[in-house]
């Protein structure tokens, strides 16, 4: 499981010309799965994004998380995060989870999500969607839970 964390000032994630998705102060956090990803490593792939120490305390040190602050929390599926790019010059699919399990496990960690984090917001999963965002610093950091751990 990848999550790629990006701290902003604001984030929207748009299918069409609908707005799906809004947030302001917090983390846009872009996942993907990969084949053997489980159901249950998503509380963890969660905890870490909700207690990452990724905003400024009074000293200006990444010392407060999510949880802290009660910033804005945007779940946007992204297959391609999967994508092996080790060789020539296009990306292979060949690590990511088919799409019927990815939609499964993104459901299912909006879901816990939803549980913990009132007021997530999320893009959808298969859709062509449109994402905006301020990146604030910029501070971004990929998080990986594995299956084995």
């Amino acid at each position: 499981m990848i999550g790629l964390l990006q701290r902003v000032r604001h984030a929207s994630v748009e299918v069409g010309e609908e707005c799906i998705g809004r947030i302001g102060p917090g983390l846009l956090v872009l996942v993907g799965f990969e084949r053997g990803d489980r159901e249950d490593k998503l509380d963890r792939l969660l905890e870490r994004i909700l207690n990452y120490r990724v905003f400024a305390d009074e000293q200006g040190r990444m010392n407060r998380s999510l949880r802290d602050t009660g910033g804005g929390l945007l779940l946007v599926p992204q297959f391609t995060l999967a994508a092996d790019t080790n060789s020539g010059n296009r990306p292979s699919f060949t690590p990511a989870a088919a799409p019927d399990e990815g939609e499964r496990l993104f459901e299912a960690l909006l879901a816990r999500a939803d549980e913990v984090w009132p007021g997530v917001q999320s893009g959808r999963f298969g859709a062509d969607m449109q994402v905006g965002l301020v990146n604030d610093g910029p501070v971004t950091f990929w998080l990986t839970v594995n299956p084995d751990s």
